[in-house]
């Protein structure tokens, strides 16, 4: 594990993980193995779950829950300080490299987390807008009067 991963994590053991912790009724709800996607080690044994809501078009709470090896967890901590009141296309848009400077460096090991990471959120995030624009056109139809 890369000397910069372990200085974080060891700062995270002191602070109680900070975004641990599950929402009600979130705005994206993602599970990595729903998803198929490996962030956490063994697939079979590890899992994360990532709980998302959206308020004003702005990533307004982030909170997680996973099994995960220090390094993994390490890249879901730093990815829920860097969308959190992120907008939606600011958070489409980070790449493994805007990790880099909240963990104080660059880490190849990270980075394929990052990586997995940022494909697991941008599937809920395309979910999420593509259901919300559904949504916007349902009710225009109902407000225009017209039956199906």
């Amino acid at each position: 594990m890369d000397e910069a991963v372990i200085k974080y994590y060891r700062r995270m053991l002191r602070g109680n993980f900070e975004h641990t912790g599950s929402l009600p009724s979130p705005s994206i709800f993602l599970d990595s193995v729903g998803e198929r996607i490996r962030v956490c080690g063994q697939i079979a044994n590890n899992y994360l779950h990532l709980y998302l809501n959206v308020a004003g078009g702005r990533m307004a709470e982030v909170r997680y829950l996973c099994t995960c090896d220090p390094t993994a967890n390490v890249a879901i901590e730093i990815l829920c300080w860097l969308i959190k009141g992120a907008t939606l296309d600011e958070a489409l848009a980070l790449t493994e490299e805007s990790f880099h400077p909240l963990l104080g460096g660059a880490s190849a090991e990270l980075d394929r987390r990052a990586i997995n990471l940022l494909e697991l959120l941008r599937r809920g995030i395309l979910r999420y807008q593509a259901a919300q624009a559904q949504a916007a056109a349902e009710g225009k139809r109902l407000a225009g009067g017209h039956s199906p």
